[in-house]
């Protein structure tokens, strides 16, 4: 939108060209996302107090989470408003992968908002019905991955390209469309599953967030693609301003939900913030890239997968409990111990990841 009114004042100062480049305008994104984030947070702290949506807690978990009971929850609209206006005001609009990545994650957002609604406001503790859930995603995944095949504009697009092997590349036809939808909705649900504890999740999402900025970024510029043996994927680095965007929003929602927390993201956040990861990551074909970086939320839902098919199959369950950090929250490793220790874990894989740039 800005993007627009200083194209209109070029004419008059030229100085206004330098909001074409795509490194001011993610500074800004971040910035911006930030702000708006810091600024609202205490209002909507409030707001939520004040409506009493607050987070119920089960009684079979750690004790220690007992006293995070009424604790404001829904706070992952927070994160969906910061970055839709921060990519509204600093992206180009006329990029098609701006409006799917965007549109991707508010329509996630969507779902976990009506599943939060029923939790919180109708007291219904199952929520949304499993089976309409995956409904609902199954749909605006699938119909994500349509658009993206449906719009691809040269082969590149639409083939699997695997990291540290820059020979291989397999196009996979309609096979794009399976594969984007199992990453879209698989990455939405592994981040949920992983918002467990204070600030668990969200420092995560805006470390690999950051970080497929960059590979965004690179594959929309051909002299580096070309250079680094990545798909050019032109128009892709118009997502650096999105991702920017969710990191600033991000960053600025770790302020109130850091341990202890002054309010939860919910599934509106976290299932919405997963899906947006996938979608991008599928946009720049670093699928494999995304699952490194994206560790620990692989591992907290593989934990989830192994717990109910051992005890279904065996009676016996592997983990004291599932997902997996409260595992360890049960073996005694205080709250702040597990979350910290899977940020570092975070850290070590997003720059493995990122090394995989060169590792070609």
């Amino acid at each position: 939108m800005l993007l627009l009114l200083a194209e209109y004042l070029q004419q008059f100062h030229k100085g206004f060209a330098v909001f074409q480049y795509l490194t001011l305008r993610g500074i800004l994104g971040v910035l911006t996302a930030l702000a708006l984030s810091l600024w609202l947070g205490p209002w909507m702290i409030r707001t939520l107090q004040i409506r009493q949506i607050g987070q119920s807690v089960r009684n079979d978990g750690p004790q220690s989470h007992l006293s995070k009971k009424g604790t404001p929850t829904m706070g992952g609209a927070l994160i969906l408003s910061a970055i839709t206006v921060s990519t509204l005001l600093w992206a180009d609009l006329s990029n098609r992968y701006v409006w799917v990545v965007l549109a991707v994650t508010l329509l996630f957002g969507a779902i976990g908002w009506v599943d939060d609604y029923r939790k919180v406001i109708e007291k219904n503790s199952k929520g949304l019905p499993s089976r309409w859930k995956y409904f609902w995603q199954s749909v605006f995944g699938l119909g994500a991955a349509f658009f993206l095949f449906m719009t691809a504009q040269s082969p590149v697009e639409t083939t699997l390209i695997l990291p540290m092997l820059k020979g291989f590349s397999l196009e996979l036809g309609l096979g794009f469309v399976v594969l984007t939808y199992f990453v879209i909705v698989g990455s939405s649900n592994a981040v949920n599953l992983t918002d467990g504890l204070d600030g668990l999740a969200i420092l995560p999402t805006v470390m690999v967030g950051g970080a497929l900025g960059i590979f965004c970024y690179l594959s929309g510029n051909v002299k580096f693609a070309e250079y680094l043996f990545i798909p050019y994927v032109p128009g892709a680095g118009e997502l650096i301003v999105f991702c920017a965007a969710l990191v600033g929003a991000g960053l600025g929602f770790l302020w109130f939900n850091t341990y202890p927390a002054q309010v939860f993201m919910g599934d509106v956040g976290a299932l919405a913030l997963g899906a947006a990861l996938g979608a991008i990551a599928v946009i720049v074909r670093q699928e494999v890239v995304l699952f490194i970086m994206g560790g620990v939320f692989v591992m907290e839902t593989l934990s989830v997968i192994i717990q109910v098919a051992s005890f279904k199959l065996t009676g016996k369950r592997v983990f004291r409990m599932a997902p997996i950090h409260h595992h360890f929250e049960l073996k005694g490793w205080p709250e702040p111990r597990v979350i910290v220790r899977f940020w570092i874990i975070t850290v070590i894989l997003v720059l493995i990841g990122l090394a995989t740039l060169k590792l070609r």
